[in-house]
């Protein structure tokens, strides 16, 4: 094991690559669950502090935030057991964040339902994890229009609208919560769960194949919150204000767009929909958000649709979920705001790695966080980099066996497997792709993601995507899927030639269509997948 991370990146045939990030020093904080955790916080900076806001514009204390916690998460788990995990079918709003601290204030588990994965998904993810009972609100619903989500996952199960509860809480509640908040830690300590205890379900995006659900601790997430903390010492203060227009359901939207800011005193905006974007803008300006976090889709967005003055109170700008383009990183110049681009995975909960202002290289995602043990197995066909494996507090307990919810499948030996096939020069985390782009044809490893650099460098104001369908003679071939509407092959092959790219690198064909985008912002690599075969089998 390496004391430092590592200047090189050639790895043995026989054997892995191995590394440690800087130790956490934060790990004694971690050692609570997330209600208490919410405790200490407000005693810690003040029951009147202003921590989170959202577009209704009425900010809400700690103290408001424990009390809210207290008085609806009593109602919400009437007859449900400590333990259970409870669905959780709402946007980013300030009603969910009370929500989700309410159910912890009862020793429940909030299962972060992905509203935009469709009523198959929704419904498999139900039963991969137990769910009884869902929560969720009349108006997201009609305004949303996901009746039929809903009407694929309510058979069978109780579902409760936050309106319904609002209404059911009296003045005596009120102030039963607001007694029960004055000694709030000691009853959080006597009756919440362990720290090792599940704390939250989410479920993987499904952008490769089939969502799985994954179980963080209260541990695993109150420690990625602290790495990263840690991790951003001297760029972060309370001082700023964090706009969070990502969903909860996305363990990027709720790791560090929520439990991170409320725990460490940082105030929070939340904002439902990450596809306004001409609302964005504006409210970031209005809110004065310092950071913003965001993935490369949405930033191009808001770049497009905002006025000069909109968001030049934004200082940093966290980028996670999908690589970002060259062309964003243009259109962010007028705002003097800086892109940090950060890597994770859901069930690193998720923040693995990040660049600073102060140690930043363009074209990688930063070092490793504090406390990140890391591990590259040697992939054939890929010459430098390998796969990469990570260890240390914020990796999931597990994944939820989907043939009987009451087990967990935990990483072997505590190592997750990424998928991600990375580079490490002089601690610098480069990612060349997932295990799962690359294409194998004529012998040769072929990284979908370096030819759509490769594509994005010629037409830098669409978005691409290169996919591997099977060919008979080659084993595979490469399709490229674009939305510039005038693409034509003759220009991405001679661009190609240019750059150094042999033949093989080159697509066969190129599609015209709208990429799918899941709800977290990440390219729905699959859907474009099957677009593309269906596309190409009409040709």
């Amino acid at each position: 094991m390496n004391d430092s991370p590592a200047t090189s990146t050639a790895i043995s045939r026989d054997s892995a690559m191995t590394g440690d990030a800087p130790a956490f020093t934060g790990t004694a904080g971690t050692r609570r669950h997330l209600f208490q955790a919410l405790v200490d916080a407000k005693r810690a900076f003040g029951g009147k502090t202003v921590i989170l806001e959202d577009a209704q514009r009425q900010p809400l204390t700690y103290s408001r935030l424990v009390i809210g916690a207290r008085a609806l998460g009593r109602k919400l788990v009437a007859d449900t057991q400590p333990g259970e995990r409870i669905g959780v079918f709402l946007p980013s709003v300030q009603a969910t964040a009370v929500t989700f601290f309410g159910l912890h204030a009862f020793a429940r588990v909030p299962a972060m339902l992905n509203f935009t994965a469709g009523p198959a998904n929704l419904k498999a993810a139900c039963e991969i994890a137990a769910i009884g009972t869902i929560v969720t609100s009349r108006k997201f619903i009609d305004e949303g229009k996901l009746d039929d989500a809903l009407a694929a996952i309510a058979p069978g199960r109780r579902v409760i609208y936050l309106e319904d509860i609002r209404g059911q809480v009296s003045s005596l509640d009120k102030a039963r919560a607001a007694a029960e908040s004055l000694f709030a830690g000691a009853l959080a300590k006597r009756t919440g769960p362990t720290p090792d205890d599940e704390g939250v379900i989410l479920f993987t995006s499904g952008s490769e194949g089939r969502p799985k659900a994954v179980v963080l601790s209260h541990a695993n997430l109150l420690s990625n919150a602290g790495q990263v903390m840690q991790h951003a010492e001297g760029v972060l203060s309370r001082d700023d204000i964090f706009f969070n227009p990502l969903p909860v359901f996305h363990s990027f939207g709720l790791t560090a767009g929520l439990i991170l800011p409320v725990i460490h005193g940082i105030r929070a905006f939340l904002y439902p929909s990450p596809l306004h974007y001409k609302q964005v803008p504006r409210l970031i300006e209005s809110a004065k958000a310092t950071f913003l976090l965001a993935t490369d889709t949405f930033l191009q967005g808001y770049a497009r649709a905002a006025g000069d003055v909109d968001m030049s109170s934004v200082r940093y700008i966290v980028a996670g979920a999908e690589r970002v383009r060259e062309e964003t990183q243009r259109l962010w110049k007028r705002y003097d705001a800086m892109i940090l681009e950060g890597y994770g995975a859901t069930e690193c909960a998720p923040v693995i790695a990040c660049n600073l202002p102060q140690r930043h290289r363009h074209g990688s995602v930063g070092p490793f966080l504090p406390g990140i043990r890391w591990k590259l197995t040697p992939v054939e066909g890929i010459k430098r980099g390998g796969r990469l494996s990570i260890a240390g507090p914020n990796v999931m307990a597990g994944y939820i066996d989907p043939d009987d919810p009451t087990r967990l499948i935990p990483p072997e030996d505590g190592w997750h497997d990424t998928g991600d096939i990375i580079l490490i020069e002089d601690g610098f985390v480069t990612i060349r792709g997932r295990a799962k782009r690359f294409a194998k044809i004529g012998g040769e490893m072929i990284s979908l993601a370096a030819v759509e650099t490769m594509i994005q460098e010629l037409w830098p104001d669409d978005t691409h995507v290169v996919v591997a369908l099977a060919d008979e003679r080659k084993g595979e071939q490469l399709i490229l899927v674009t939305e510039k509407a005038d693409a034509d092959r003759e220009a991405v092959v001679e661009h190609g030639r240019d750059k150094g790219f042999s033949d093989l690198w080159l697509p066969r064909a190129v599609l015209v269509a709208q990429i799918p985008v899941l709800g977290s912002g990440k390219i729905d690599y699959a859907g474009t997948e099957a677009l593309a075969a269906k596309l190409r089998a009409m040709m």
